[in-house]
């Protein structure tokens, strides 16, 4: 018998009449179609063929396996009720656009819930296998691959990213998506936070090594999480011995502070480490605001601030936060860091104050007062921003321009007046002495200008000149040398040696105006205020010195200090600070 691909010249030597067989079209998409079934079958990779209405036409013994049932089972099924599979939003528009081969594919992460009810971490792919095709005649296979395993070393990894190894509390990464996710997900609430440093913890860490210091952080975080735990509050450990109270929905400053001082109380019990007692206190800054329109940064810079305030006023306390103090702390803050801009722009200006001779009432010099006239605040006096140039260093550009500005007015008015000189009075910081060349710059002014250097004096506090040695003596007594007059400013406040006092290059003493105070009325005399100017009066006369009293602010005061002896006086009863013009006009 002749096989089906037998053809002429076979043995027979006859023709068959039988068309041979071959393989139709049909035949070959039958194979190709049970070559794909068992390999669809045979796949590890879970699979599901589903029809542009997204229901399963087959499915694949993995995707029965991982799901916990018989393939056959979920044909006819509705993909998106797959095992709990839940799709919204955006998702389901893009899974049903790739149904209908209107994109290329489609992928997400969802949670699938195996038959015996375990969760299961799936990434389920979407991808249409005729693009464009009629919805109802398409195809589309869905891939499903478990990721639990990966989500669950994801999770750890996290949680390790998130968590501080020493105390296992909630790092800083994860107090900051705490406190945004808070401030961003409650438009209306309020909000409150504990920010805690540790007193003393560095001389534990010192004294005792790191390893005991993280053992006390690490007890220090299990008090404060009990603290914490009634009200589910989250604690944090920011960094180093810092930590945070996050309350995300607060009923008020009550509360906060209440937990402020169940902190401190738990804090200060002693503890028991490496066998010794250990006894620390805490500082925390309180601060709660409504959610609205506050910010993470600003929270966090609030409370940094009212922690500062809380080691300021003392520490082993809570501190509230003032908006007027922080207002306050703010300007400082704006003056402080404009200063030397300022000064470049020349915001600055000075104006003069008379110092009166007893004996004839006549002006014996001046005293430079400078002013700021600050484009925000206004005209701002001395005692708004000395403090805060001797604090930065702009004190030593700053006196070095008062300095050489006065002078030069010093040196017009003896133009205009050559027979009536009066000398200028300059206040200089300590900072001036040690930070720059006094004499120096002195000495430069003086040759630049012209004044005469016994028309210049120069005041330092009595704080300031009372001990002085090494630089600060020796600038004192090159510029006595100099002929420069040298005063000691509020003189009775400080540390009055008066033994030291003879031993320094002074010509003159400024009385405080504490002392001139209870002179003000004949009526309401202070006996214990005269006997005491009188004795500093009579001193300085023996020690060749000049005294001059600040503050007089009126006639008495005036005819007093007269009769005591005291040399000139300064202050409104004679004229308030006032531009050079006006002073040319008194001379």
């Amino acid at each position: 018998m002749n096989g089906p691909f037998d053809g002429p010249g076979a043995a027979s030597g006859k023709t068959s009449t039988t068309p041979p067989q071959t393989l139709t079209d049909g035949d070959h998409a039958s194979e190709r179609e049970s070559d794909f079934r068992a390999a669809f079958n045979a796949a590890q990779l879970a699979m599901a063929v589903v029809d542009g209405e997204g229901r399963v036409r087959t499915a694949n013994r993995a995707l029965g396996a991982l799901l916990g049932t018989d393939p056959a089972a979920l044909v006819s099924a509705p993909i998106a009720d797959l095992a709990g599979l839940a799709l919204d939003g955006r998702t389901r528009t893009a899974y049903h656009e790739a149904l209908r081969g209107r994109t290329d594919r489609m992928s997400c992460t969802r949670r699938l819930k195996h038959a015996d009810g375990h969760g299961i971490w799936a990434e389920i792919t979407v991808t249409p296998t005729a693009p464009g095709a009629d919805p109802a005649a398409g195809e589309a296979l869905l891939t499903v691959v478990d990721i639990s395993e990966r989500r669950a070393l994801q999770k750890r990894l996290r949680h390790l990213q998130m968590h501080d190894p020493v105390t296992r509390l909630p790092n800083r990464t994860l107090f900051f998506e705490r406190l945004s996710s808070a401030l961003t997900e409650s438009a209306t609430g309020r909000i409150g936070l504990c920010y805690l440093d540790l007193d003393g913890f560095k001389a534990v860490n010192d004294t005792m090594g790191h390893r005991v210091g993280d053992r006390l952080l690490d007890a220090v975080a299990r008090r404060l999480a009990h603290c914490a735990e009634e009200g589910g509050h989250l604690v944090a450990r920011l960094g180093g011995d810092e930590f945070a109270l996050l309350v995300e929905s607060s009923t008020g400053t009550d509360q906060l502070t209440r937990l402020a001082q169940a902190l401190l109380r738990e804090v200060q019990r002693p503890f028991e480490l490496a066998g010794q007692r250990l006894a620390v206190s805490a500082s925390i800054g309180v601060v709660e605001r409504e959610t609205a329109g506050t910010s993470a940064t600003g929270l966090m810079q609030a409370a940094d601030t009212t922690l500062y305030w809380a080691k300021a006023d003392g520490k082993a306390r809570w501190t509230l936060f003032d908006p007027e103090r922080n207002a306050h702390r703010v300007t400082r803050q704006a003056l402080s860091s404009t200063l030397r801009p300022a000064l470049e722009r020349g915001e600055f200006a000075l104006e003069y104050q008379p110092i009166v001779g007893f004996d004839d009432d006549r002006m014996r010099g001046a005293e430079a007062l400078v002013r700021w006239r600050h484009p925000q605040f206004g005209t701002l006096s001395p005692d708004r921003f000395i403090g805060l140039a001797e604090e930065n260093g702009a004190i030593v550009p700053l006196g070095r321009w008062v300095l050489a500005e006065s002078c030069r007015q010093a040196r017009r008015w003896l133009a205009e007046r050559p027979d009536r000189p009066v000398f200028v009075s300059v206040n200089v910081a300590v900072r001036q002495v040690w930070d720059s060349d006094l004499v120096a710059d002195v000495e430069h002014i003086l040759e630049q200008t012209g004044l005469p250097s016994g028309l210049l004096q120069l005041e330092l506090t009595e704080s300031a000149v009372m001990g002085s040695a090494g630089r600060p003596l020796q600038a004192l007594q090159a510029l006595s040398d100099m002929g420069v007059r040298i005063a000691i400013d509020d003189f009775g406040t400080g540390y009055s040696n008066l033994a030291y006092l003879s031993r320094l290059p002074v010509r003159a003493l400024k009385l405080d105006g504490t002392f001139v105070r209870g002179f003000r009325t004949a009526r309401h005399q202070n006996p214990a205020d005269e006997t005491i100017v009188t004795a500093l009066v009579q001193l300085a006369h023996k020690l060749g010195l000049t005294v001059t009293a600040e503050c007089v602010e009126g006639h008495a005061q005036a005819e007093r200090l007269r009769r005591i002896g005291c040399d000139a006086g300064q202050g409104w009863y004679y004229a308030r600070p006032m531009a050079p013009e006006r002073i040319a006009a008194l001379l």
